[in-house]
């Protein structure tokens, strides 16, 4: 392998390939492409890079030879930290909103300091909330990115947090997968302790990875007082998203250990709630309806039509809000 100026050149099993990129720009498109290509739906997805069609070409590697060379860059398993792109910025509080907020400090089982925010319901006690809604966000940039996914809520009667994973935001240490589920259960842990709120009235909220990462560590780590589990837009399987952004080259650079398809059937017999656009331009639609055909019951779907990766529930001035607060109203009446 050679580099000359603007230009990089492979060669294994008797092939060249030539990109007018270097090393390090095909890393950071890779990054991008699996990290769901958007900061938030909130804001606009990221530009393809002008160089798009030559690198997707590369990117769908029939013979395995830039898979090969990718590993020794990264190591066998170095794609697992490419599938997220975290930011430290903070782009928005929930004061953004309007709201009043508490900032909040708790630490995940490694010990790792994880930050996030305690948004009490509006016009409420924290106690005499409908429910407290424990936000996992999607992947890219911080909570301050994702927060118009959920501070609805706290207009709708909820107390509400949001934090981040390690690695996002104000949250301590590097992104690592089985660190992040660890994350989501620290999350769980400190709302349960906290004597302000009503502990047996908490339901868990994921939009995209956010989604994915709360199946698997609710399914490990059961937590009392949990009435309704809720995902939007998210993936059954780590390998087939980095297939579906990153070809085939994706798809051998990241492992499906911890995947939620092999997680979600232990979830029952808690409510579950799926919740998919047919136009996700991100996470496919039959990565949801994967995953809610394998939950068991009681399980329901949210199948919304033309919706895109961040618009299922914003989207017809907000009628999926409504139907997904009268299905909460439903489960906590139960």
């Amino acid at each position: 392998m050679g580099i000359a100026e603007n230009s990089l050149h492979f060669s294994a099993r008797q092939i060249k390939i030539r990109v007018s990129i270097t090393p390090m720009m095909l890393t950071r498109h890779l990054s991008l492409w699996l990290a769901s290509l958007a900061i938030a739906a909130a804001e606009k997805p990221a530009a393809p890079p002008a160089d798009f069609k030559e690198i997707r070409k590369l990117l769908n590697d029939p013979n395995g030879d830039l898979a090969e060379i990718a590993e020794g860059w990264i190591g066998e398993k170095g794609g697992n930290h490419l599938f997220y792109f975290p930011t430290r910025d903070e782009p928005a509080t929930p004061a953004t909103w309007g709201l009043k907020f508490e900032t909040v400090n708790f630490k995940s089982k490694d010990g790792t300091s994880l930050h996030g925010w305690f948004i009490p319901a509006k016009g409420k006690t924290a106690k005499s909330a409908k429910a407290t809604i424990v936000f996992s966000h999607g992947n890219a940039g911080a909570v301050g990115h994702h927060l118009g996914f959920c501070v609805w809520f706290a207009e709708a009667g909820y107390n509400v947090l949001v934090y981040d994973y390690r690695g996002f935001g104000k949250s301590g240490g590097s992104v690592d997968r089985r660190g992040m589920i660890n994350d989501v259960k620290a999350a769980f842990a400190f709302i349960s302790k906290r004597r302000d709120i009503d502990t047996n009235k908490i339901i868990s909220y994921g939009h995209s990875l956010g989604g994915a990462q709360s199946v698997t560590a609710l399914a490990e780590t059961p937590v009392k007082g949990l009435r309704a589990i809720v995902i939007d837009a998210s993936f059954a399987s780590y390998t087939l998203m980095a297939r579906t952004i990153g070809g085939q080259l994706g798809e051998r650079l990241v492992t499906d250990e911890l995947s939620p398809k092999d997680f979600i059937q232990k979830l029952s017999p808690t409510p579950l709630l799926v919740i998919h656009g047919t136009k996700d331009e991100v996470v496919p639609f039959s990565q949801g309806r994967q995953l809610f055909e394998t939950a068991g019951e009681p399980k329901t779907f949210f199948q919304v039509e033309a919706a895109s990766h961040g618009s299922a529930l914003s989207g017809n001035k907000g009628a999926y809000r409504k139907k997904m607060i009268a299905w909460l109203d439903q489960v906590l009446k139960g």
